[in-house]
């Protein structure tokens, strides 16, 4: 089992050390994710999931497709085949990306700590936290820093520990958005969450319901598998 919390200091202390290792592609990756700051904030008042990690998701997930859910990048207009399986169709990618961050794990939706830290770890379970359960830094997060040399999960439960990630993580993009807009900020009192329709009350991220069957198949799969 993952301790997220320290996994949350694992992650801030990385962030502090960040440093961009291919700056002008994230520079390039960040001006295209702000041009759609627009729909992003649109997800965003509906979930509270800070607009830049919506971005930042869409980008890795499927290189901002907006044919792609936020999901898992599968077609949002068919159900979906790749984990989580079984969602859609919507009638749009926002109706799409709502339903990802309010009803599929790790049910960001529900997360209310944005500090950069938090939000770094929140990010981590979108993926899957198989690399945290080797002891190693994720590439979804920090591919393209100075914090990432090697090593991805090729497919799930395979890991390939020479494996160089070609995408930016989530790290390099936020550190790149966050140059670009000196307004982007990770603050738990910043985001004011509304209630979702569909959103059902239940254990946050940080402090999941204990004992529940549902959080340890959850804790389980993440632990022992990685998402590509």
């Amino acid at each position: 089992m993952v301790d997220l919390n320290a996994l949350t200091q694992a992650n801030a202390s990385r962030w502090s050390k960040a440093k961009l290792t291919r700056k002008a592609e994230a520079g390039s990756i960040a001006a295209r994710l702000y041009k759609a700051k627009a729909r992003y904030q649109a997800v965003e008042a509906q979930t509270g999931v800070p607009w830049p990690a919506i971005a930042v998701i869409h980008e890795r997930e499927s290189s901002q497709d907006w044919r792609a859910s936020l999901a898992q990048g599968d077609p949002w207009n068919r159900v979906s085949v790749h984990v989580p399986a079984g969602r859609g169709p919507f009638a749009s990618w926002e109706t799409a990306a709502i339903d990802a961050l309010v009803k599929c794990p790790p049910f960001l939706a529900r997360h209310k700590d944005w500090s950069i830290a938090s939000a770094l770890t929140a990010l981590e379970t979108y993926n899957g936290i198989g690399y945290a359960a080797r002891g190693v830094s994720s590439p979804y997060l920090w591919a393209g820093t100075n914090q990432y040399r090697a090593g991805k999960y090729v497919r799930d439960g395979v890991y390939d520990p020479s494996k160089v990630d070609p995408q930016l993580g989530c790290a390099a993009l936020m550190i790149a958005l966050m140059e670009l807009d000196p307004e982007i900020g990770f603050a738990a009192a910043r985001i004011a969450k509304s209630p979702v329709a569909g959103d059902p009350a239940g254990p946050s991220l940080a402090n999941p319901s204990k004992g529940s069957i549902g959080a340890f198949v959850v804790n389980l799969a993440r632990a022992l598998f990685g998402r590509k």
